[in-house]
């Protein structure tokens, strides 16, 4: 043959080699909010709590405005699975499950070819019965217990969920750990590639840390928020109540505001002096809260050692999130829950071995229903028509997705449940934040439930009875720690105004607009005139 034509060849045959497809492993801890992560700089960065997390994170990208659309487990995770938001793939609140059909980001990366793994908490009730291989968290209607938790898994093939029951020993932080370390040596084929889901229990309430943490931070003062002492300017009579007639009743908290669950009462405070109790329950909160998140960050350094070791560092896509964020005693709120800064944004941090540019931070607008598009597209794939989220796979390569949001929509709809928080929805732009309490239960069925049963014959409870409507709005440029409600000042007519119908166009726009319930559909059109 012509040697001209065989050279001529060689590029032809260079381009039709296929790429090697990545690996990919999302990580998810449990209520651990962006402020308990150093690479965020917040109050805490200054205690290096998550070296390892930071470490990846400088090693990869860091996205400064990520917001989950329901801010409470089970929902944020449906939200992530789906690609959809709650009104759409039907888990509202807690107490909702997720139809097997519409796991469908396990599914889509089946359809690329990708064994698939689900290990850790799960809380989405159904058997997650479209990944290859699962071993999920039993106790505590799937929360799980923090020592010697129990397990759901596959590997019991002569019982059906939810009976195929394992127990194990051990701290779940590292039983979690141990699983995935497992998997990964011994049981995927090593001919195909993975994309395992490793979700941690860890940092939830109660806070059970492993007793190597015990002494931890024990001689550091935990910086305190400055709102967890001021609000005089925050909230509206929807959080307050007229003339702050609700400050016992609305929102759970660290002071002994909240007259049926705080955490002075939880921790028996008692100094006599209410500031020393309050600044006592917090560091006691932040503390037990800040050892749990440090075991995640020790375990996932076993983890990445492990990649680093094997080779798979460098052909492995890592996630690092949290379910949703969390309030770490600003305006002396404790939980999730609330579209406020604190609770809303998500941690949100990606190493693709790919990308150029590292350390890098984003400040696109992106929610959790663009995890699952996005996930799809990094891995070689196509984001499917079916979900509501987007995929901002462009940004690792230096571009700005087109058309893209300029505003998140927020609704949480578990209306005074566990924590007595009214229900109410949102809208947040670059700029500002606009929240609607309209404080009603979606059900009609509920509206005078106690919102602390357990509580019924200890410390009482309050009702799910419907609670103020009102308007809160915050300058996010001005008061990013939203301290001044400005929904009343002159000064911001034309933005409230403007936010308003944005916030209408927006349930237009996403389907939700509570033809299902027509009280509340009543009460915010009304609102919204």
């Amino acid at each position: 043959m012509n040697k001209y034509l065989i050279l001529a060849a060689l590029p032809i045959v260079v381009s039709c080699k296929e790429e090697k497809q990545m690996n990919v492993i999302y990580i998810m801890s449990d209520d651990h909010t962006s402020q308990a992560i150093g690479v965020y700089g917040s109050r805490l960065a200054e205690l290096n709590i998550t070296p390892n997390i930071d470490a990846l994170a400088n090693d990869g990208m860091i996205f400064d405005n990520c917001f989950c659309t329901n801010s409470i487990s089970t929902p944020s995770r449906a939200c992530i699975m789906t690609g959809q938001y709650s009104h759409h793939n039907k888990v509202l609140t807690l107490d909702d499950s997720l139809s097997t059909d519409r796991q469908y980001l396990v599914k889509e990366f089946k359809k690329m070819g990708y064994q698939t793994a689900m290990v850790g908490k799960w809380h989405l009730k159904n058997e997650p019965v479209n990944f290859d291989y699962y071993k999920v968290l039993n106790g505590h209607g799937g929360q799980g217990e923090y020592f010697n938790p129990t397990f759901l898994t596959n590997e019991v093939e002569e019982e059906k969920w939810p009976k195929n029951q394992v127990t194990s020993q051990g701290y779940s932080s590292e039983v979690i750990t141990n699983i995935t370390l497992d998997w990964l040596k011994n049981k995927r084929d090593k001919n195909k590639p993975f994309f395992i889901m490793h979700h941690y229990k860890a940092p939830h309430d109660m806070f059970e840390y492993n007793p190597f943490y015990a002494d931890f931070l024990d001689d550091v003062e935990v910086p305190v928020p400055e709102s967890l002492y001021n609000q005089d300017g925050w909230g509206s009579e929807a959080t307050r109540g007229k003339n702050d007639s609700l400050r016992h009743y609305i929102g759970t908290s660290i002071s002994q505001r909240h007259q049926y669950r705080n955490y002075v009462d939880m921790y028996k405070i008692n100094t006599g002096d209410k500031k020393k109790d309050t600044y006592m329950a917090y560091q006691r909160y932040l503390k037990d809260y800040l050892k749990c998140v440090k075991g995640v960050d020790e375990n996932l350094k076993r983890l990445f050692d492990y990649l680093k070791k094997e080779g798979l560092w460098d052909n492995t896509i890592i996630v690092y999130t949290g379910d949703q964020g969390m309030m770490l005693g600003e305006h002396d709120l404790m939980d999730k829950r609330w579209m406020y800064e604190e609770s809303m944004r998500m941690p949100f941090i990606v190493r693709d071995p790919r990308q150029k540019d590292r350390g890098k931070h984003s400040d696109l607008m992106i929610n959790n229903i663009d995890f699952a598009p996005t996930l799809i597209e990094i891995a070689g794939g196509k984001a499917p028509e079916y979900m509501d989220g987007k995929s901002f796979a462009s940004v690792f390569k230096g571009k700005k997705p087109e058309n893209w949001r300029d505003a998140t929509y927020y609704r949480y709809w578990m209306h005074m449940i566990h924590h007595d928080i009214p229900a109410h929805i949102g809208i947040r732009t670059n700029d500002y934040k606009l929240i609607l309490f309209y404080g009603r239960h979606y059900d009609e069925n509920r509206q005078n439930e106690l919102t602390m049963p357990w509580q019924r014959k200890t410390k009482g409870s309050n009702t799910t009875a419907p609670t103020p409507v009102a308007f809160e709005l915050y300058d996010l440029k001005k008061d990013p720690m939203e301290m001044h409600n400005v929904v009343n000042d002159p000064k911001y007519k034309d933005v409230f105004e403007s936010l308003k119908a944005k916030l209408k166009e927006l349930r237009i726009q996403t389907g939700d607009t509570d033809e299902e319930y027509p009280k509340i559909k009543e009460i915010i059109e009304k609102q919204l005139l």
